[in-house]
């Protein structure tokens, strides 16, 4: 089988998005038989500008563990602002083009959303080989941008509105990432046979409690402090100005630090906040390969969103790390899967979204708590083991691809 896949961000790039691909695609190829062409850009996210070592060709073409790669040409842009970015993903819909005419002929096609021009591309590839469509949905767009407020409601959002239904119903096959998203389309009229859900989940082996590196230790440790960090994307969706506010709640706590490692929109902003608190600190984004130290580095991981009904459907893709390296987790997702599955792993604590002093309170509750905190960590390892592993994961996403294949 031949499966073709489309995404917008593929390694060297680290958001949600690349790692999910990457780590699918990566297992699926490894059967006997299985082939794997992803199409994607450059790597060149979140600022918009392209990696050391690639050029912005028209194609490139190489093998990444096992996958056919094809590399096109892109419209870069920060993960910031409006026109350019939209510019960017209706850009790679016009550039795949040589990509699919070299890619030969697929037995299926998917593409993942967000964001829905990248299903769109996948819509047209499907039609241009005659093949199967399979629409992964990793986001709800438009909703999503709207919520953030990177968009108004509007004439454009109503197009957008339309395309997303045009997509859902013309694909073979919706992967949601969660099984709140799948009830979410349910609700819409989507009907529930043809949508599956496949969360994220974890590389086992990459992801356990280890030594700390000690130039990464002596970078975000100060000594005995405790240590609550952040790490992953800086985006207008996490509301991680309330860090400041904490900071200040907290400034009188010595010796508690919080540690932001990211980016995306809201770093910048973030950082200038930052700028004048001596217990807050904020670092750039790190490989996929080093995030793990930091995580291990941490006495408590923090996972944020904004107060908005749509993120309840939410299961960030960093908790199974999170949960792999048996660190606690304090979250403000609630009233969904995110919050149900903490709850059932116990492996954390929920605070209201966006409230500076209930999450200050529940940083320093844990600060002193070390035995409960390490309950928690050993919890969070042994529910993921059992549930949320990529093998068990990617197994299943190719058994509903194989329903999907025609004779």
């Amino acid at each position: 089988m031949h499966i073709l896949f489309l995404s917008h961000y593929f390694p060297p790039e680290v958001n949600a998005t690349a790692g999910r691909t990457y780590d699918h695609a990566v297992r699926w190829a490894r059967q006997p038989d299985v082939k794997v062409t992803v199409i994607t850009n450059h790597p060149s996210h979140p600022r918009g500008k392209i990696f050391p070592g690639h050029r912005n060709r028209a194609l490139t073409r190489e093998n990444v563990d096992g996958i056919e790669v094809f590399r096109v040409k892109g419209l870069f842009a920060a993960n910031a602002g409006r026109l350019r970015r939209m510019l960017s993903f209706l850009f790679f819909v016009l550039a795949i083009w040589p990509a699919v005419l070299r890619a030969g002929r697929p037995d299926l096609v998917v593409a993942t959303s967000p964001q829905l021009l990248c299903a769109l591309a996948g819509l047209l590839t499907a039609w241009c080989k005659r093949r199967p469509f399979v629409m992964e949905v990793c986001d709800i767009w438009p909703e999503s941008i709207v919520s953030v407020g990177v968009m108004q409601e509007g004439v454009f959002i109503r197009l957008l509105e339309k395309l997303e239904t045009f997509l859902y119903d013309h694909a073979a096959l919706i992967v949601t990432a969660t099984q709140g998203i799948k009830d979410v389309l349910v609700q819409r009229g989507i009907e529930a046979r043809k949508i599956v859900a496949i969360t994220n989940g974890v590389d086992l082996e990459r992801f356990r409690p280890e030594p700390i590196p000690a130039e990464i230790e002596q970078r975000v440790r100060a000594g005995d402090k405790f240590l609550a960090s952040y790490i992953g994307t800086v985006g207008l969706a996490h509301g991680l100005e309330v860090l400041i506010d904490v900071a200040r709640l907290l400034r009188d706590q010595t010796h508690i630090q919080i540690l932001v490692v990211g980016d995306g929109a809201a770093w910048q902003a973030l950082a200038d906040g930052a700028a004048s608190l001596d217990n807050l600190h904020v670092l750039p984004a790190v490989s996929k390969e080093e995030v793990k130290y930091y995580y291990a580095a941490s006495d408590v991981c923090l996972v944020l969103v904004k107060k908005d009904p749509l993120f309840q459907a939410s299961l960030p893709s960093k908790v199974f790390e999170l949960m792999a390296m048996s660190r606690p987790i304090i979250h403000s997702v609630p009233g969904g899967e995110f919050e149900r599955l903490i709850a059932e792993a116990g492996c954390g604590d929920m605070v209201e979204p966006e409230d500076a002093q209930g999450l200050a309170d529940s940083i320093m509750r844990l600060a002193g708590e070390p035995g409960r905190r390490a309950a928690m960590g050993r919890a969070g390892r042994a529910y993921v083991t059992a549930h949320y592993t990529r093998d068990h994961l990617a197994a299943r996403y190719l058994a509903a691809l194989r329903k999907v294949v025609r004779p």
